[in-house]
């Protein structure tokens, strides 16, 4: 079949209002504005998102979790003059249905109901939903749920419309599974934003092929980008790559989700566990510690099959000993899987000194793994998690918001609301210890010659099949006055996110007071014969022109509107309902039987069942 006629196909499934394609030149072949592989001062368009209240919510007496250090990494953020670098965003609370995307309806109608009042009342459900002593019923705890989603969420949504770089230091609660609390997580904002991340599909064409002109009308453009209305009537948010290493077309977009917290991200693992399209890759703690789980032999299922890759680990590895295993497991994971977007965990209890953490790595040891995935040409999503020495916490995110910006931060402590933590040294970075490090050379080789080996196995990217695809989520998201921090987050302030051009290179953006408004793309996807007729005539005038036959537009079929779920907006300035269906969405791989599934995987009945994928 010809690149054309796939490109048609595309055009087809997915024609609807307000939709665009873009061509992007080589300079640009990630999708966004970042640069090739190469030097870290390159600039990037960074967003960051901050919830003054997320500092106000409170786990209890005595427990390690406290929401309390992001409030203290964003005041090392404004003093460190960071915030005026980046594009600053209050996030839209996420509602139920967001969170229904992954999460059980009745797990998520018990956080929203339960409170310390009435959660005696409630002992069925709390012990049903693993609700109690790690996971606290506290005052707000949904509220707090949906802020840190929906930062997650945001900043996904952010990377799907042209930012290069979007941080959540409030979000990577990695533990949370479908319907049931885990390690401190109550909702697993990782997966939701992943899910969101993969509604951006991308068309890779042959080198140098570019559908002719004359059948386009020019919408605009900027730096590389052109926004072409294609077949009156037809237009297509694909973006399409002229890239000299792509020779066919394809809609493959794959998200890698990373994660550096000192436990293993399980929650995430299980979620996407049977497909090829998210690739999950944990550096964890491995044994008798929490959660049990992150063997270096689970390695995916099914079409998953070697998309799950863990990195088990011992206490006391240090900067070199990491480094040895995470540059080239990740260089090799970049080559092979070729993702169109990264998430990656910046848990902080990975760190020398944490109070529930036994490794050795450096602030600077730990931001090398920022640094190594900002070099390459993919959009980042980086989010917090772990971290309960809480004055360390603040200085890594601090210093790794640094290094996504390309803004070398000072190592001594500018006077701040907090600056008594950081006695007596007040200073950026802190010394490692001397402990030791369990981690032998042999151990290190062993697993990343294993894991290499697994990777070996993947013989190239991933494809996915024609299926519709989900609109995208408009976050119209109010701009921060950074330079008051006491300030900020003015509720009557919004932004609303244009579709037909990317954002521009300023870093700030004009703000109005009106009330929020909110565009919907609704898709009319009924079957037109004389739109089919034009599009098939367009077909072979460009085919004809290219010397290649065009084959009949009877290979593919017009999805039926009555198979597209409605939309709808409850009120403005809310995060948008994407479906109805709540579990399903329609880039999600096949359900897989539990019977198919490996022994030691139905032995844990009691985690198998959390599997969005498995019934």
């Amino acid at each position: 079949m010809s690149p054309l006629v796939k490109l048609a196909q595309r055009l087809w499934s997915l024609r609807a209002e307000e939709e665009e394609v873009v061509f992007v030149g080589m300079e640009s072949a990630g999708g966004n504005s970042l640069p090739g592989v190469g030097p870290d001062s390159k600039k990037r368009k960074v967003c960051y998102f901050y919830d003054t209240e997320i500092g106000n919510y409170y786990y209890g007496q005595g427990h390690p979790m406290k929401p309390h250090r992001i409030r203290m990494t964003h005041s090392l953020l404004a003093h460190y003059g960071l915030l005026g670098h980046m594009q600053v965003y209050k996030p839209n609370p996420a509602r139920d249905r967001d969170l229904c995307r992954f999460h059980a309806d009745d797990y998520v109608a018990f956080l929203r109901s339960v409170t310390p009042e009435t959660q005696q009342d409630q002992i069925r459900a709390l012990k049903r939903f693993n609700v109690g002593e790690d996971c606290p019923v506290f005052d707000g705890l949904y509220s707090f749920c949906q802020a840190y989603a929906g930062g997650s969420v945001g900043g996904a949504v952010k990377l799907n419309h042209g930012h290069d770089i979007a941080i959540n230091w409030a979000g990577g609660l990695h533990h949370a599974k479908k319907c049931e609390a885990s390690g401190f997580c109550y909702v697993n904002d990782i997966v939701l934003a992943i899910l969101e991340l993969l509604k951006r599909h991308e068309v890779r064409c042959f080198p140098g092929f570019i559908p002719r002109l004359s059948h386009m009308k020019l919408v605009g453009g900027r730096k590389g980008y052109v926004f072409l209305q294609v077949l009156s009537g037809f237009r297509c948010s694909f973006v399409i790559y002229l890239d000299d290493s792509i020779a066919s077309v394809s809609d493959n977009q794959r998200v890698l989700y990373v994660d550096i917290d000192i436990h293993h991200g399980d929650g995430v693992e299980e979620a996407f566990y049977t497909t090829d399209r998210v690739m999950t890759v944990s550096f964890h703690k491995f044994g008798d510690y929490f959660p049990g789980t992150g063997d270096i032999r689970d390695i995916g299922y099914g079409k998953g099959k070697y998309y799950s890759l863990n990195v088990p680990l011992d206490d006391g590895i240090d900067d070199e000993s990491y480094q040895s295993l995470f540059k080239p497991i990740m260089g090799k994971v970049m080559e092979v899987f070729r993702p169109g977007a990264v998430v990656l965990q910046c848990g902080a209890d990975s760190l020398s000194g944490d109070r529930l953490g036994c490794f050795n790595l450096s602030i600077r040891g730990h931001a090398e793994c920022v640094r190594y995935m900002r070099s390459f040409n993919v959009p980042l999503l980086m989010l917090g998690g772990g971290g309960y020495t809480i004055r360390n916490v603040a200085r890594c995110w601090c210093y790794e918001t640094g290094v996504a910006l390309g803004v070398e931060v000072d190592d001594k402590m500018p006077p701040n609301e907090y600056f008594e933590y950081f006695g007596p040294d007040y200073t950026l970075h802190v010394a490692p210890s001397n402990m030791e490090n369990k981690n032998s050379h042999r151990q290190l080789d062993d697993i990343r010659a294993k894991l290499l080996d697994n990777l070996s196995k993947i013989q190239h990217a991933p494809s996915v099949q024609f299926q519709e695809r989900p609109p995208d989520t408009e976050l119209p998201e109010p701009d921060e006055d950074h330079e008051d921090p006491d300030q900020q987050h003015d509720p009557d302030s919004d932004m609303e996110i244009d579709d037909s051009k990317l954002p521009d290179d300023s870093s700030r953006k004009p703000f109005s007071n009106s009330t929020p408004s909110m565009r919907i793309k609704k898709e009319n996807l009924e079957t037109d014969l004389k739109d089919q007729y034009m599009l098939q005539e367009a077909q072979n005038k460009v085919a004809g022109d290219h010397g290649k036959s065009v084959e009949p537009m009877a290979e593919f079929s017009a999805p039926k509107a009555s198979d597209i779920n409605s939309m709808e907006v409850d009120e403005p300035g809310t995060l948008k309902n994407e479906q109805d269906n709540h579990h399903k969405s329609s880039d999600a791989p096949a359900f897989i039987d539990y019977e198919q599934l490996p022994k030691y995987w139905q032995l844990n009945e009691h985690k198998l069942k959390h599997n969005p994928w498995v019934r």
